[in-house]
């Protein structure tokens, strides 16, 4: 099917050559004006625009900026037609995204080859944007299956915790768009991928990978000997995933799963571990899995506990802020606390 190319111009003879110099190898739509033009792309998206730059009511320039801001319509490449042969002129008008300018009185070849050109490269850039997307895409499923297969090594030697990795990533995900609905520490979450810090939290408890099975899977309360190593789980996790990194060289995924996996048994107090840091000196990830984690700790069963009540787990959390937990975070979750029993 030829491509369709819009001709925008309020001069009849201008139309005329341009059409005829294309009609032959476009579908070619004639406009007298950038108001008509915005009525017939109600109707059709072009492949290409050509857009007259001087014209009354609407000028070119003033068309190409609504143009611009429209989803629907900024990907589409615009070639000025103009009698303005000034530098000032042309620089403005690439500057507000035109890929082209045409001098008039045009010729027909030269209007031909900027035109095939110009619809060329923009086939070749949607070709390579489409082959990067999907690129990109395979990636993306090859990092979650990573995390996954991972997540489940964890779940699958840890006998006590069926479904805490889910549950908890599930919970991270609801403090996060809570703390972006209420604007909390925007300035620090605002260039998060926050997809891939929830996707991480699966990777918290990594670290338990080192930990023997028989302290991992212990039936009752640990001993402090075993409860020294059951904490190095963070440290460690924080080691794996360190040598993921300089094996992969990918530092933006896998730092959120090192930055959970490595603080989030720190406490607001400075009692925590594995570095007892206190307030803000513990990354913000680390203090939001803190909530998630001893959250469906709680309302969890253990060998050597019973499951909190929702109610209970909440309150044990609200009393909990400025000694364990951040006090803003805590705020921001007693706000959901109702998503947080449904998981």
């Amino acid at each position: 099917m030829n491509k369709t190319v819009f001709i925008v111009d309020d001069n009849s003879i201008n139309l005329t050559v341009a059409e005829k110099a294309l009609r032959t190898q476009y579908r070619v739509i004639a406009l007298p004006s950038a108001e008509k033009m915005f009525k017939a792309l109600e109707k059709f998206k072009p492949d290409l625009i050509m857009l007259d730059v001087e014209m009354p009511e609407m000028s070119g320039f003033d068309a190409m900026k609504i143009l611009k801001v429209s989803s629907a319509y900024a990907n589409i490449p615009v070639i000025f037609l103009t009698a303005l042969s000034d530098a000032k002129s042309e620089a403005y008008g690439i500057k507000l995204g035109a890929v082209d300018f045409i001098l008039k009185p045009f010729s027909e070849p030269v209007l031909q080859n900027r035109v095939k050109n110009h619809l060329r490269i923009d086939e070749l850039i949607r070709e390579r944007t489409k082959q990067l997307l999907e690129r990109t895409e395979e990636l993306e499923r090859l990092k979650n299956g990573l995390v996954f297969t991972m997540a489940d090594l964890v779940e699958n030697r840890d006998k006590n915790t069926g479904g805490h990795i889910d549950r908890t990533a599930s919970y991270v995900q609801l403090l996060i768009d809570a703390m972006l609905k209420e604007k909390i520490y925007e300035d620090e979450i605002k260039d998060w991928d926050i997809e891939s810090v929830v996707s991480s939290a699966r990777l918290h408890d990594v670290g338990k990978m080192i930990i023997p099975d028989a302290i991992l899977n212990k039936p009752g309360k640990l001993t402090d000997e075993e409860f020294e190593i059951m904490k190095s789980h963070s440290s460690e996790g924080a080691k794996i995933i360190d040598k993921a990194i300089s094996r992969t060289g990918n530092a933006g995924f896998l730092l959120n799963a090192k930055k959970i996996a490595e603080y989030h048994h720190e406490k607001w107090n400075g009692a925590g571990y594995p570095y007892g840091l206190d307030g803000e000196n513990i990354p913000l990830h680390g203090r939001i899995m803190a909530i998630a984690d001893v959250y469906d700790a709680l309302v969890s069963e253990r060998p050597y506990k019973k499951a909190f009540t929702h109610d209970e787990a909440v309150e044990i959390i609200k009393n909990d802020a400025a000694r364990h937990f951040d006090p803003v975070l805590v705020d921001c979750f007693l706000k959901i606390k109702d998503k947080f029993a449904k998981g």
